[in-house]
């Protein structure tokens, strides 16, 4: 048996497809499943809509996924050991982390990081948790319907493992991110069956999670030039409050313990970093006949190159597993990890934090909270949703109540279905009886 292949819960094919393997199944199934569409009309930093140029989520995950393919198939040959396959979790496989990219996403609700923050608000006095990276799996593995089947997509434990980039169970005291226990009964299951270390994720995984943040330290940070939220010059780059904000969340950031902040001055390596980009952005804009729109794109494409070139494979003795992560001279290159880290918390503070985004994110929290208000009351919410959520409801009640579905059923909006629903129930506006949800 395969342990890579294993599906948990595989459903009888309703045709023929021997000619693809497994993982082009996989695929398969992810790309025409409806919550990847919904990433579509989902916010990545500014909302869904704001304008034809800016990323959503869809297009997001699809950067992720094409950087860390690229990467999967130059790494696969540079280290031996990948090839021998000794342990089904110290293995890259390009297809593998493709899919665990495009996926990695899935459970992110509407408007982003405050739609994540507002249902878990919601629903801890209901004696629940909300987290994007669990609700991937809630999706995955139970919300998600494909025919003769009603445990989600089926996918892979090669593809399920490479999306689990925090694999502990959120039931655990003290876990922020995880795995709903629903989902890590099954996810326990594969890493025993594979016999993975505690509290590691497989290279894909960590492969997957970095190529993440490289895409949003890079192009998150193309939107905000292009958004004039990153002013490319000199003063804006040497404003001493851009330097304090960023210091601030660096400081303030508990999961960056690793980065060995502690062994250098934060606020000297931010400033070298800030100086070291715009002297980069002079340069190339003055290549480029001073075209902002081709500098912004060779800056992105330099950066990504710069971070993905340098990503490798070390071990990690603290675990007694392998680490992927950016390498030099045969050890990991912690200068480069911070520079990553600079520029991911300049896109924050200068775009996630400007008040104008803050005013639309507290329109957002207003709605998701009396969207919320309308839907979790059963007696009157199941008037009003449609009926399949009611039917899978009755399905499912002895398990789940009415409230967690609700925060499925939110959390599932785009951005603009939920302000749809919100003009709807709230707004003066007329609606249309023969509008189909």
């Amino acid at each position: 048996m395969d342990l890579r292949k294993l599906r948990l819960n595989e459903a009888p094919p309703i045709k023929s497809s021997e000619e693809r393997n497994e993982y082009e199944k996989d695929y398969a199934r992810l790309i025409q499943s409806p919550a990847f569409r919904r990433l579509q009309g989902k916010s990545q930093v500014f909302g869904a809509g704001s304008g034809d140029y800016y990323r959503t989520r869809l297009t997001h995950s699809l950067e992720v996924s094409q950087i860390a393919r690229e990467i999967a198939g130059r790494i696969g040959s540079a280290y031996p050991f990948l090839s021998k396959k000794e342990h089904p979790g110290l293995v890259i496989n390009p297809a593998v982390v493709e899919c665990a990219s495009l996926a990695h996403d899935l459970g992110h609700p509407p408007f982003g990081h405050k739609g994540e923050d507002v249902l878990n608000r919601l629903l801890e006095p209901e004696g629940f948790a909300y987290e994007g990276n669990a609700q991937n799996f809630r999706l995955l593995m139970f919300l998600e319907k494909r025919a003769d089947s009603g445990n989600g997509l089926d996918l892979t434990a090669a593809v399920l493992l490479g999306i689990n980039k925090y694999p502990y169970s959120l039931d655990e005291p003290g876990r922020m991110k995880g795995v709903y226990g629903s989902e890590w009964e099954g996810i326990r299951y594969l890493r025993e069956l594979w016999n993975m270390p505690e509290n590691c994720p497989t290279l894909e995984a960590q492969l997957m999670d970095l190529c993440d943040d490289i895409a949003y330290s890079t192009h998150d940070i193309e939107d905000g030039i292009r958004a004039g939220k990153i002013q490319m010059n000199r003063t804006f780059f040497e404003d001493r409050r851009l330097v304090r904000h960023l210091v601030e969340e660096i400081v303030q950031d508990k999961g960056n313990g690793a980065l060995g902040w502690d062994k250098v001055d934060v606020a000297e390596f931010v400033k070298l970093v800030l100086a070291a980009y715009f002297e980069q952005w002079e340069k190339i804009y003055a290549a480029c006949h001073e075209e902002a729109s081709r500098t912004r794109r060779e800056m992105k494409a330099r950066w990504v190159n710069l971070f993905a070139g340098r990503i490798g494979i070390i071990d990690d003795p603290e675990k007694s597993w392998k680490k992927v992560t950016f390498v030099r001279d045969g050890q990991q290159d912690l200068d480069l990890l911070r520079t990553m880290e600079v520029l991911k918390k300049m896109a924050w503070v200068t775009m996630i934090k400007d008040f104008r985004v803050q005013r639309l994110q507290k329109r957002s929290e207003i709605m998701l909270h009396r969207l919320w208000i309308s839907f979790s009351a059963q007696d009157t919410g199941r008037l009003i949703v449609p009926p399949d959520w009611t039917e899978e409801y009755e399905q499912q009640k002895g398990k789940w109540p009415w409230q967690r579905f609700m925060a499925d059923y939110i959390s599932g909006m785009t951005d603009a279905y939920a302000e749809k629903v919100y003009s709807e129930l709230y707004a003066s506006k007329t609606g249309s009886i023969y509008e189909m949800d």
